[in-house]
This record gives C-alpha cells, sequence and structure tokens, in this order.
C-alpha cells in the first residue's frame, strides 16, 4: 500500500486497536473483541480488493516476446474506406528470431515485402520497439512507432508521411466482408 496508508496505520489503527484490546482485556467485554475482529477485518478486506484493483486495471508491461506475431490495420479508430484499403494494403509481422517483415498487399496477395529488424529498450517498466528496417524501405517504418498499452492487449501507431497516422493490433488477416 502507499506511504499514506502505512502511516494511518500505525498511527491511528495500531493505537485504536491497542486500547481496544486493553479495554477487552479488563472489561471481558465480548461486544470489543468482535469491534477488533471486524476493524481488522474490513482493513484486510480493503488490502485485498485495492490489490486486485490494481492487477486488472494497471496497463500491461511489455516484454519483447509480446511483440512476436502479426499485425493488422485497426480499423476500429478510423472506420471507413481508407481504414479498408489500408487493411486491405499493408501488413506486417515480427518473428522470434527477431526480424520484421513489412507486407505490401492487394488483400491476400503479397505484392512485396520489406525485411527488417527489431529490438527492444526498457527506459520504464515496459519494453519498447525499436525497428531497423533495410532500405529502401516503405515511408510507414522510417520511424519508431508509439506503443499505447490497455490493460490486456496493446497497439501500434506509425507515423506515415501519406497517411499520417497508421494503427496496428495484433491479429491474423482476414478478407472483408463487403
Amino acid at each position: 500500500m502507499g506511504f499514506g496508508f502505512n502511516l494511518f496505520l500505525i498511527f491511528i489503527i495500531l493505537p485504536i486497536t491497542l486500547i481496544l484490546l486493553l479495554v477487552w482485556a479488563f472489561s471481558k467485554k465480548k461486544i470489543v473483541g468482535k469491534i477488533v475482529g471486524f476493524m481488522w477485518l474490513a482493513i484486510i478486506a480493503l488490502i485485498i480488493f485495492s490489490k486486485s484493483a490494481k492487477t486488472i486495471t494497471s496497463k500491461k508491461e511489455l516484454q519483447k516476446s509480446d511483440y512476436y506475431g502479426e499485425y493488422i490495420i485497426d480499423k476500429s479508430f478510423f472506420p471507413g474506406k481508407q481504414s479498408n484499403w489500408q487493411y486491405d494494403h499493408f501488413r506486417f509481422e515480427i518473428k522470434q528470431d527477431d526480424k520484421l517483415y513489412f507486407y505490401e498487399t492487394e488483400k491476400d496477395k503479397v505484392v512485396k515485402t520489406y525485411i527488417g529488424t527489431i529490438s527492444t529498450v526498457r527506459p520504464w517498466n515496459s519494453e519498447r520497439l525499436i525497428i531497423n528496417m533495410e532500405k529502401p524501405t516503405i515511408h510507414i517504418m522510417k520511424s519508431n512507432p508509439t506503443i499505447y498499452r490497455n490493460t490486456w492487449d496493446f497497439y501500434l501507431v506509425f507515423y506515415s508521411e501519406k497517411f499520417n497516422n497508421m494503427y496496428f493490433k495484433k491479429g491474423t488477416w482476414k478478407p472483408l466482408n463487403k
């Protein structure tokens, strides 16, 4: 728990508990013992609840292995013709040998493949993706992505000179139903 909770526990809860235990020892009243028990039960329940809430709501901390997989355009940000076109024309894959394969496609047919490598740096708790593409490369892969983490997943945003921000998420390409 935090610093404030620890101060509250040491300077308020523990002295109150000690006083109530002394009152209970001298008065022999069961109600005082029950008050102490319920008070500590509530504190333990609060600690369990706060730890559970933190686990459920905290953002995913990424490791290098989390980046391995296939990526497709995330159409949920800007649904419509443009994102459908991007979905059918761009996707990439990061393999476990740290190779990146960026595919320019016509729906399910790969037209051109750009190859690069990946590495990661850990400036904070979560590892950040670094991309090194072989030259010449496509405009989308000229800079490293910005990584946005959610509770259970993440997505990558690449800046493109032609399309501005392009949003990629992990997933397998499937034909669009029109």
